[in-house]
């Protein structure tokens, strides 16, 4: 099951469409993780590392606009601290239902958003 998981999270997040959501799915309905706050955290601890061998890869090819980084980085960090606390003040049942939500509405946006063609 678990070659399963990491398959589709693989197959997913090369589409582009990110694979933690896969991760998440698997943690919590086969792995017997019951908090959907302690799945979250495990998907970010495990995209962290991916994320930094990213950045290395495109920094080396000169793909990072330096005076951005910093900006994205406070921003990102900011959002994270406010969306702990959020999380924080929802309980189970609600975390679920939007993550469930949250997962429809990338389905049915993947399903009818046209890419722009390359001239």
């Amino acid at each position: 099951m678990n070659m399963i998981a990491g398959f589709f999270a693989g197959l997913t997040a090369s589409m582009g469409l990110g694979g933690g959501f896969i991760l998440i799915i698997y943690l919590t309905v086969f792995a017997g993780v019951h908090s959907q706050a302690m799945a979250g955290g495990i998907n970010l601890l495990f995209f962290l590392p991916i994320a930094l061998v990213s950045t290395i890869i495109h920094a080396k090819n000169n793909l990072i606009e330096k005076k951005v980084l910093l900006i994205v980085c406070a921003v990102g960090i900011v959002g994270a601290v406010i969306g702990v606390y959020l999380i924080s003040l929802l309980d189970e049942n609600m975390l679920r239902k939007l993550f469930a939500a949250l997962l429809v509405l990338v389905g049915v946006k993947e399903l009818f958003h046209k890419k722009p063609q390359k001239e």
